[in-house]
């Protein structure tokens, strides 16, 4: 009778609520203090908020309990910033909580129970990781988790064994866009998409062939992915701006959520469904990260009424811990090594890194490129002086690093000293509102200066500009602030003053983001280049009034590269180039003159074996005389940088990274951004010129990163090796 009721409440509630399918939740943030990307519940008897902490000087992840409201915190683990933590059930008869640090990109596990790290099965993944998706086979109950980053997934295995916990790479494979949410259904179909993205999936299946990826439509706007798992079928929750959409198995959307309680909700991503009945959320809940008027972090939101609106039926029996097959079959066996899968016929498929008719032999990528021994899957141990997965990268150390200065540096400029080289600045920016300006330092790091201006992006120098009787030096960057054109006077000492129309306007609705200048060697003209993130390139041309004040004029548009995300560029103004960086897709050269061609030559591709994304800061050394010199170009994804020949057909060079210089007490780069160098003897300390970095997480001596940016600075003859900076021809 019970069961009859429960059927007829049901099918009348659907008949009666079909019609009104929208629905509300009211947030509740359960911390207000730190920036936050991605959150997973961990399903315990009280269950459990994991949140990613992506804050300079206290990242991790956050453990929070759903027992009150607000949810109050449990543990903070410090590993370093990081974006995304993630809970894996039974692991050699335990819960474990898997994380990725951005600084170093190490895969740490901890112990679900104790909330400390698990010894041994540390894991270096280079790259840049975004989010992170569980899926726990339905034939052999094995756990493995797919690691999105920038146009690429790896997939790894997370098991137990005799000595503990062991993570392996299983493959990696390329995706079209950075994936930046995902989403997992219990027939093993990921979803996942980016901002401004469409929304892409792929099987997860016990194999090392790379899924073949759907695009599932170009239409829906994703930030957040979850899926809630009824008692028939699977529903994909879509957060988007301050709602959630709710769509079927078959992309019908059933309705929208509309999500209350935070003034000026951002949602930043993150995404996640609890399916259990808490003590505070008798009918599970969501989560998902913010941003609002006033506060950041994540925030949980009852499902009580949510579910029946939709026309959904709840199901808060549902728990991860649940084995999803009887009869399970070991596709992982003694038969290859557990190192692979047993494939039909009693062949192995070997995972990364292992090779031989068992997968029994450790392998390794381009077997350490001969500067190295391979000690492991994939594992190399590097020489002294090299560096990467395969030892490929030369491994340079930086002298000085700037002071901590502003809340997120982006890109740095040289400027000469015209008589006496020693006295030579570096110019930085400051793109966050804390902070926001230029900076000014010192060849050993030193702070001089702050000049505040509206949040300036990259920054050029201009030397020499005809200022009536005078010709003076400039500053010149694109400022987010107020999408403006921002140049200042560098006066003979090196500092930064305000100048009569040292703010510029662009086009309205125009949203700036890189730039650059460029000087024609053919009329002396000078041309200041502003692109936007949907790649529209403005040129405009600099002049001087009669007045005594700088003015603009636009001379010139066009779409840079294939119409991505664009940001660094650099003129070659010997040789009337412009050389630009889309970000997802590699490096491009166009005419810089503005009556040149408005179709460019892709010189590198991301994902080319040499390049990958993002494509950040770029810029030039040229030698001298001649077309000689060298393009650098940082590649944020895996912290490292890439040199090509100046000239054309702008051929390879060589591949570095800037690690620890445990003397000095200077770290590494992580997540480069913005670069500069010149060529010129400097001083003792640069005596065959100096190149400058962005480094984005600065870690400290004692532990920890800084809340405030800094630039590290290292010697070009470091760098490029002596032979290289002869040829130059500066010394």
């Amino acid at each position: 009778m019970k069961l009859f009721v429960s059927t007829v409440f049901w099918s009348l509630a659907t008949l009666f609520l079909a019609q009104a399918q929208d629905a509300n939740i009211t947030l509740i943030p359960a911390s207000l203090t730190f920036e936050s990307d991605n959150t997973a519940f961990y399903y315990s008897k009280t269950p459990l908020l994991l949140v990613n902490d992506g804050s300079a000087a206290d990242g991790g992840f956050r453990v929070f309990s759903t027992s009150n409201s607000p949810a109050p915190q449990e543990s903070h683990l410090k590993t370093g910033r990081s974006k995304v933590a993630v809970p894996v059930y039974d692991v050699g008869g335990k819960d474990v909580f898997v994380s990725i640090a951005a600084p170093d990109s190490i895969v740490r596990i901890f112990d679900a129970k104790s909330m400390t790290e698990i010894e041994g099965p540390r894991k270096k993944v280079l790259g840049d990781w975004s989010t992170l998706c569980l899926w726990r086979s339905k034939e052999s109950a094995e756990n493995y988790l797919f690691l999105f980053g920038k146009k690429k997934v790896v997939q790894l295995l997370v098991r137990g064994r005799k000595k503990g916990v062991q993570i392996l790479e299983i493959q990696t494979f390329a995706i079209p866009i950075e994936g930046e949410s995902c989403a997992v259904t219990s027939a093993g179909t990921i979803y996942f998409s980016g901002e401004d993205q469409p929304l892409y999936s792929f099987k997860a299946t016990e194999s090392t062939t790379a899924p073949e990826i759907t695009t599932v439509s170009n239409d829906i706007e994703v930030i957040g992915l979850a899926v809630y798992r009824s008692t028939t079928v699977d529903y994909l929750f879509i957060a988007h701006d301050e709602v959630v959409d709710v769509y079927d198995d078959k992309l019908s959307l059933k309705g929208t959520i509309a999500l209350t309680g935070i003034a000026d909700l951002s949602i930043e991503g993150g995404l996640s469904i609890l399916q259990t009945s808490a003590s505070n959320f008798p009918a599970g809940a969501i989560a998902l990260a913010f941003e609002g008027e006033d506060s950041a972090g994540a925030a949980l939101g009852s499902l009580d009424g949510v579910m029946y609106p939709l026309g959904i039926k709840p199901n808060t029996k549902f728990n991860p811990r649940d084995k999803p097959c009887r009869n399970c079959k070991r596709v992982i066996s003694d038969k290859c090594s557990y190192n692979g899968f047993s494939k039909n016929h009693g062949s192995c498929d070997c995972f990364a890194g292992f090779a031989g008719r068992k997968c029994s032999k450790n392998t390794c990528e381009n077997d350490c490129s001969g500067h190295g021994q391979c000690v492991g899957p994939n594992i190399c141990r590097c020489r002294s002086g090299w560096e990467g997965p395969d030892c490929s990268f030369v491994a340079v150390k930086a002298k000085y690093e700037t002071d901590a200065n502003g809340g997120d540096g982006d890109d740095p400029a040289i400027w000469i000293h015209p008589k006496e080289a020693s006295k030579s600045k570096i110019i930085t920016t400051t793109k966050s509102e804390e902070g926001a300006g230029f900076a000014v330092f010192d060849l050993k790091g030193n702070l001089l200066q702050h000049q505040s201006a509206e949040e300036p992006n990259n920054v050029d120098v201009i030397y020499g500009f005809k200022a009536g009787d005078s010709r003076i030096d400039l500053t010149f960057a694109a400022c987010r602030g107020d999408n403006s054109l921002c140049l200042f006077e560098i006066n003979s000492t090196g500092l930064l003053s305000p100048i009569s129309g040292g703010i510029q306007p662009t086009p309205e609705d125009y949203e700036v983001y890189g730039s650059c200048t460029y000087r024609s060697p053919k009329t002396s003209k000078q041309y200041l280049f502003v692109n936007s993130k949907d790649a529209t390139y403005l040129q405009y041309e600099l002049s001087y009034t009669s007045n005594g004040s700088l003015t603009t004029s636009l001379v010139r548009t066009f779409t840079g590269g294939s119409g991505g995300q664009v940001e660094g560029c650099v003129a070659d103004e010997g040789s009337a180039y412009l050389f630009l960086g889309e970000e997802p897709e590699g490096i491009w050269r166009y005419d810089a003159e503005p009556d040149g061609s408005p179709t460019g030559v892709q010189i590198a591709k991301v994902g080319d074996g040499k390049l990958a994304a993002d494509v950040e800061g770029i810029t030039l050394v040229p030698a001298k005389n001649g077309d000689g010199g060298y393009l650098f170009v940082s590649s944020q994804g895996e912290s490292k940088y890439l040199v090509y020949e100046r000239a054309l057909p702008h051929k390879f060079v060589m591949t570095f990274t800037i690690v620890d210089n445990k003397e000095k007490g200077v770290d590494q780069v992580s997540n480069t951004d913005g670069i500069a160098a010149v060529g010129n003897k400097l001083n003792g300390d640069f005596p065959g010129g100096l190149f400058v970095t962005h480094d984005d997480a600065n870690e400290l001596p004692a532990g920890g990163t800084a809340t405030k940016a800094s630039f590290k600075l290292v010697s070009l003859k470091d760098i490029l090796g002596e032979h290289r900076v002869r040829k130059l021809g500066y010394s």
